[in-house]
């Protein structure tokens, strides 16, 4: 007679999510604590070696029973911890999460960035040119898309104002409670490049000054006279950590944004490398105090400007 947990042994691909990534972290730290093989796993549980294999990498699951039965032959014994497996495994993005209402914005290679967001503790962002989506104002958003318009013939297109709750939304876990620590260090571009106008920038650096009074958010600026050691600003990315829930440590993830494309790295040195940029880049750039002091002398600028209504 099979045993329950049995089960078709289709690998199939699904969109990696972050509780999807922390489960596989998970399962191959039990893997190696036990120094068990992938082959011998899914013989344990009667599924392919290729089948464990798209579990740790984020991109394929098991049943609960499956799980359940692996996790206990490997020798855990701890039913809060199984039952923390089994959470993880129980993702709540089903079928059409990413495709209906305003996370359609989302493209596919930021929805996994999204979704460690919402779980990090911890988030670190070096920009330029752009102010960082978690940080921009509505119509700095609305000032970016507007070239986006879509096409008026196509009823499913992405709208300006979709991608605007899109990001607003986003945006969210800086300030409910338990919001992640966030550090933000941006060039001077950021601030000098115009969207929208002069009153749109003046929301925006207004927006920067207000957000860097809360007590999770750092924001630092990166002047034109300040030298960058090593360089640094002209590589766009994020350091993400993502608290573990059990064996196999935080999560720490580098995500670099180019043109048209998104990585995320989790190697080790690669990421190493990147923290290490960080803090000479933190170490470089204004204090938290002098890039407030910064960014007030530009927003006077700004109001004193003709364009801007009084």
């Amino acid at each position: 007679m099979a045993s329950a947990a049995q089960q078709p042994d289709t690998v199939g691909s699904m969109a990696r999510t972050a509780r999807k990534v922390l489960l596989g972290r998970e399962i191959d730290a039990l893997l190696r604590r036990s120094r068990t093989t992938q082959v011998d796993a899914g013989k344990m549980i009667g599924v392919s070696q290729s089948r464990i294999a798209s579990v740790i990498s984020g991109t394929g699951n098991l049943s609960a029973q499956a799980l359940d039965d692996l996790v206990r032959q490997l020798g855990v014994a701890d039913d809060d911890y199984i039952a923390i497996l089994l959470d993880l495994r129980e993702d709540s993005h089903r079928r059409g999460f990413w495709n209906s209402g305003y996370r359609r914005a989302y493209i596919e290679e930021l929805r996994l960035l999204v979704d460690l967001e919402a779980v990090a503790d911890r988030l670190r962002e070096t920009a330029a040119e752009i102010v960082p989506g978690l940080l921009q104002h509505e119509s700095y958003i609305r000032a970016l898309h507007e070239p986006l318009q879509p096409d008026p013939d196509d009823p499913g297109a992405v709208t300006v104002d979709d991608y605007v709750r899109a990001r607003v939304a986003r945006q969210r876990i800086l300030l409910e409670r338990g919001a992640p620590e966030f550090h933000a260090i941006l060039s001077e571009s950021c601030l000098r490049r115009t969207y929208g106008g002069d009153a749109v920038m003046l929301d925006q650096i207004t927006h920067l000054l207000e957000l860097a009074t809360r007590p999770n958010i750092q924001i630092q600026v990166m002047p034109f006279t300040h030298q960058a050691p090593g360089a640094g600003m002209e590589d766009r990315y994020i350091l993400v950590r993502v608290p573990s829930p059990g064996a196999a440590g935080d999560l720490e993830m580098a995500v670099v944004e180019a043109q048209g494309e998104i990585r995320y790295i989790d190697d080790k040195p690669a990421v190493g490398i990147r923290d290490k940029i960080f803090n000479r880049l933190a170490m470089t750039a204004l204090s938290p105090h002098d890039s407030r002091q910064f960014m007030e002398h530009l927003v006077r600028g700004l109001r004193s400007r003709p364009t801007i209504q009084r």
